[in-house]
């Protein structure tokens, strides 16, 4: 059987995100797959897998904002700033009292500049951040604009700080607490992090790996996949005609004529082409008379 939609896995530690996909795969007896975010081994949490035909959409969907749940360790710093990284720095920390940490948290939410760090999936030059930082060199990188909706310690057990934070896709959790722990001045780095949500993807609906495997065997699967076209409501709809639908098929865009109901796009505004139900493509205005076809999926 083939499907198409998306199944949220709650990613297990000590994975790579390629992995889980993998694993999927074999369990559902899928070839297509992919998933919509990277996590780092050592992090757990949301991992959205698409499946089938839903890997067309992946582009389209909206994780702008993510959430974590996250452990930072105060007095060491590491290389990767994480738990799996070389220990560069030790500092003291038993001078901190909590409110000063409490301060200092809240100097990190807004827009921030962030620097991403050498151990990053970004290439620079068409090479990869960790493949040089493996042969131990640095390298200027450019600096990220980023936004933290919230940040918000929810527990303070020295030299462990755990920390809640909602912010913009593309920070780096493991930067913050590094940061975060320079404005200290003791240093810091992450030894847990769990992704509770991306975008309308949430830990509440994930399934365990192992779960998996019982929901294949009891034939639920599913109940626990979520279709394409239910994640891509944020974009606005067109309904075509008979004619246009068939049109798509050949890559040909249709015409405000050809438009049964629905709002013609602005100029780059994004917008669902659709005929009886039927997700027909992915759109982008580009005049008063034309839409460019982002992706067609018929």
């Amino acid at each position: 059987m083939t499907l198409s939609g998306f199944l949220v896995v709650n990613k297990c530690a000590g994975m790579t995100s390629h992995s889980v996909v993998n694993r999927v795969r074999r369990l559902i007896g899928q070839k297509k797959a992919g998933h919509t975010g990277t996590l780092d081994p050592f992090a757990t949490g949301v991992l959205p897998v698409a499946l089938g035909d839903a890997t067309k959409t992946i582009q389209f969907l909206d994780e702008s904002r993510k959430e974590y749940r996250a452990v930072m360790r105060l007095g060491l710093s590491t290389d990767t700033q994480d738990c799996e990284g070389r220990i560069l720095q030790q500092r003291e920390w038993q001078h901190l009292a909590h409110d000063q940490i409490f301060r200092v948290a809240e100097q990190f939410t807004g827009e921030l500049q962030q620097i991403p760090p050498m151990y990053s999936a970004i290439k620079q030059n068409g090479v990869p951040l960790y493949q040089i930082a493996r042969k131990g060199e640095e390298v200027t990188r450019a600096v990220r604009i980023i936004f933290i909706a919230s940040l918000v310690i929810e527990k303070i057990e020295l030299p462990q700080v755990t920390f809640c934070v909602n912010c913009s896709k593309g920070t780096y959790v493991r930067t913050l607490a590094n940061d975060i722990g320079e404005i200290l001045g003791c240093g810091a780095h992450l030894v847990s992090l769990a992704r509770t949500a991306s975008g309308p993807f949430t830990l509440d609906s994930g399934v365990n790996l192992e779960q998996l495997e019982e929901i294949v065997r009891t034939d639920t699967l599913d109940e626990y996949i979520v279709s394409a076209r239910e994640l891509l409501a944020h974009i606005d709809t067109i309904e075509l005609d008979d004619a246009a639908a068939r049109r798509i098929a050949h890559g040909v865009a249709p015409g405000p004529g050809n438009v049964l109901f629905g709002k013609w796009p602005e100029r780059g505004a994004r917008v669902l082409l659709e005929r009886d139900g039927s997700l027909l493509a992915v759109a982008e205005g580009n005049s008063l008379e034309s839409v460019r076809l982002l992706r067609v999926f018929v």
